[in-house]
């Protein structure tokens, strides 16, 4: 008896390549867009932060000054301080590709890149 027959296997492999692919060409797309990092507390957009400056820096919000941030000069940010209780937002690490985020849910900070010129119709992550 095998785990998987012949026709599942190929389904399978079919399925994972086509995935591979789609996430490829994701990448390759959005590599040139130039990207800026928003930030929200509790939802609201208090901070608009742009990675292309190669700008190194570490600041926080005015809603929250325990949460601090670190823009990085290769045009990546990251959460590196918080007073929440399991610290998952620092181990996130740093975040610098459209799409990625990153949030202090304790604390109510989300973290997200976006592309620099978002038109107000893209999807957005934050309801």
């Amino acid at each position: 008896m095998a785990f998987f027959r012949k026709k599942e296997m190929i389904i399978i492999l079919a399925v994972l390549a086509v995935c591979i692919a789609g996430l490829l060409i994701y990448r390759h797309t959005s590599a040139d867009v130039g990207a800026k990092a928003e930030i929200y507390y509790y939802s609201t957009l208090v901070m608009t932060v742009n990675l292309d400056g190669h700008i190194d820096k570490t600041f926080s919000i005015p809603q929250n000054e325990q949460v601090v941030f670190h823009l990085y000069d290769d045009g990546s940010i990251a959460f590196v301080q918080s007073d929440c209780p399991d610290k998952i937002c620092i181990h996130t690490g740093r975040i610098s590709r459209v799409g990625q985020s990153a949030a202090c849910l304790p604390n109510g900070i989300i973290l997200k890149i976006v592309p620099e010129n978002r038109d107000n119709n893209d999807a957005d992550i934050v309801v």
